[in-house]
């Protein structure tokens, strides 16, 4: 990290974190921040349900809700981004304060809601971004007062999908309450049915993935990799955030949300392999969760993940831990003999189950 980041760094840190956010979005709009562009190797370049991806680090869902910084977030080394959620109307979100950093941890907590400007406007940006140097992705919500929310999720990718290189049904985020009922199998069958259909009627069908919780059981996770290979998924996120408390010592780890960060790391992971284990390698899976070394991201990518995600670190390191986690991963892959990233995939699943 740069004196200049680290400076800057500080100085969002002395704003609320929810505050701290938006500037940084704000400065990426601003185009004054340097960004590497892309980043990638012979080893990096990766193919992920059809999709090429220059490196296998992308952004995950949750930072640029709206879609307001695609085009810089493109050239900040990301091999993919993922936007929103995004829901069929605008909402608010829950009440603030509602984002909450655990420095101690390493971790953050949310309690957002699915905060957004809703799926019109949201296309609206991405139509403006297309043709971009990383394919850009959409995480796909419902409306928290709706009465049909699995018509929710197709509705969005109807809006937006013909906009977006892929697409994310995000049945797993904890602060839209009983959206996480939608992860059993009849509500999560039905579901699926209904996006798949929308799917297929876009002129071009994009990938679909399926964000799961990582406070499943050894059951729910095996029914819903059942359904996700019944439904011809195109892959599975493996994971959002926690509603776990385990181990924390920052003032704020009582607070109602998801956590995110360091401590998810294990528990992702673990869930991560099992689910590799589960679909006997047949099905992509991007891994998230507490990733914040390139050590990790090749360790989420040997349990079994063909791409990863990262969000919360950059609170804590910046942009520049992107371009960093790309590079440490390459040398990681030569250092143990591996031509590609897919195929490392999965090569130490064993030793997270």
């Amino acid at each position: 990290m740069s004196v200049l980041e680290r400076a800057g760094l500080a100085l969002l840190h002395r704003f609320d974190p929810e505050t701290a956010h938006g500037l940084s979005i704000r400065a990426l709009q601003s185009g004054l921040l340097p960004l590497p562009g892309v980043i990638s190797s012979p080893r990096l370049q990766t193919t992920l349900a059809g999709l090429t991806l220059p490196n296998p680090i992308g952004l995950a869902a949750g930072y640029d809700k709206n879609a307001e910084a695609v085009g810089p977030l493109t050239r900040a080394g990301f091999g993919f981004i993922e936007v929103g959620a995004a829901t069929p109307r605008a909402q608010p979100g829950n009440p603030k304060p509602r984002l909450f950093r655990l420095t101690a941890d390493r971790a953050v907590i949310n309690r957002f809601g699915f905060n957004n400007q809703g799926a019109e406007a949201i296309a609206t940006r991405l139509t403006a971004q297309t043709g971009g140097p990383v394919p850009v992705g959409l995480n796909l919500g419902a409306n928290k007062d709706s009465t049909d929310r699995a018509a929710d999720f197709a509705r969005v990718l109807a809006i937006c999908g013909p906009h977006v290189d892929f697409a994310t049904v995000n049945v797993s985020s904890p602060n839209t309450e009983k959206l996480r009922d939608l992860q059993g199998r009849a509500a999560l069958t039905a579901l699926l049915a209904g996006v798949m259909e929308t799917r297929a009627s876009l002129a071009r069908p994009i990938p679909i993935f399926l964000k799961i919780a990582p406070d499943l059981s050894p059951a729910e996770l095996e029914e819903i990799a059942e359904v996700a290979l019944a439904a011809n998924l195109s892959g599975i996120i493996a994971t959002n955030t926690t509603l776990s408390r385990d181990g924390l010592s920052s003032p704020h780890k009582g607070e109602t949300g998801g956590l995110s960060g360091a401590p998810l790391f294990d528990k992702s992971t673990r869930i991560l392999a099992r689910l590799s284990q589960l679909t006997g390698g047949t099905l992509p899976l991007i891994g998230v969760g507490g990733i914040s070394t390139p050590e990790q991201a090749y360790a989420k990518i040997r349990a079994g993940a063909s791409a990863v995600q990262v969000y919360s670190a950059m609170v804590y390191a910046g942009l520049s831990l992107i371009p960093h986690l790309a590079k440490g991963l390459d040398a990681l892959l030569a250092r143990d003999g591996f031509a590609t990233v897919a195929e490392a995939v999965g090569s130490a699943r064993q030793d997270w189950l």
